[in-house]
């Protein structure tokens, strides 16, 4: 990819009009590979890394960032030997494209997709505690008692989990609806968590990954994210 003028390549990712760009530049907020930006600089979009404000600014039109809202019964592989519903039919034609985490077959809601490897790496590893919120209903009345221990902590049998929070957001006759914020994403950890504290899950669905919400996303359906987002992601995952 050409080198093109910075204020030009910041325009082109939705920062600010050229002008503002310039703006942010002459103000000190740009760096360019760790080095205050200045009006003058030219920029290679697909490797040189451009901050604002110490946030990554995302350059390169090749990487590309959805939403997924994932429906319940399908397998969070590209395909499936035995013929069950795969992510592979809702892809977006974008190469190099990979879910970032799983959720497993009966769980659904939010999965984040993308080409950047290096962000869908960080936004898994445990060092960033990216939060994962989900909303799931349980058989069961919950109570303070529950909702106490999910937050103190829990032993599996793969080791000791804990939520960040845990509240009661509803409840009609013998069942319960609890929202749960995690930073870990072990396999059924959830699903795991309220069994041992007496609330087996009957659905699961997973509205939020760091920043980003699932929000109104139909089942099924991909949303590529804004720019906001993106950056939000990458903020998330700094340092």
């Amino acid at each position: 990819m050409p080198e093109e003028r910075l204020q030009r390549a910041l325009a082109r990712a939705g920062v600010a009009s050229r002008r503002s760009s310039e703006d942010l530049i002459r103000a000190g907020r740009v760096t360019v590979n760790g080095r205050e930006a200045t009006l003058g600089d030219k920029v290679d979009p697909a490797h040189d890394l451009v901050e604002l404000d110490g946030v990554r600014v995302p350059l390169d039109p090749e990487l590309r960032y959805f939403a997924f809202n994932k429906p319940a019964g399908v397998l969070t592989t590209m395909s499936d030997p035995q013929a069950r519903r795969a992510l592979g039919e809702f892809l977006p034609d974008v190469p190099g494209i990979v879910a970032v985490g799983r959720l497993d077959r009966d769980t659904e809601g939010l999965l984040l997709l993308t080409n950047d490897g290096a962000l869908a790496n960080r936004l898994m590893h445990p060092r960033y505690g990216v939060e994962r919120e989900y909303l799931a209903e349980v058989e069961g009345r919950s109570g303070s008692h529950h909702l106490g221990e999910l937050r103190r902590g829990v032993e599996l049998e793969d080791g000791p989990a804990r939520v960040v929070t845990a509240r009661l957001v509803g409840s009609a006759g013998p069942r319960s609806a609890v929202r749960l914020v995690l930073t870990e994403g072990r396999k059924r950890e959830v699903r795991r968590l309220l069994a041992a504290v007496g609330l087996p899950v009957t659905r699961l669905i997973r509205v939020r990954v760091g920043p980003v919400k699932l929000g109104r996303l139909p089942p099924g359906e991909v949303r590529e994210l804004d720019l906001a987002e993106v950056r939000a992601l990458f903020a998330s995952t700094d340092g």
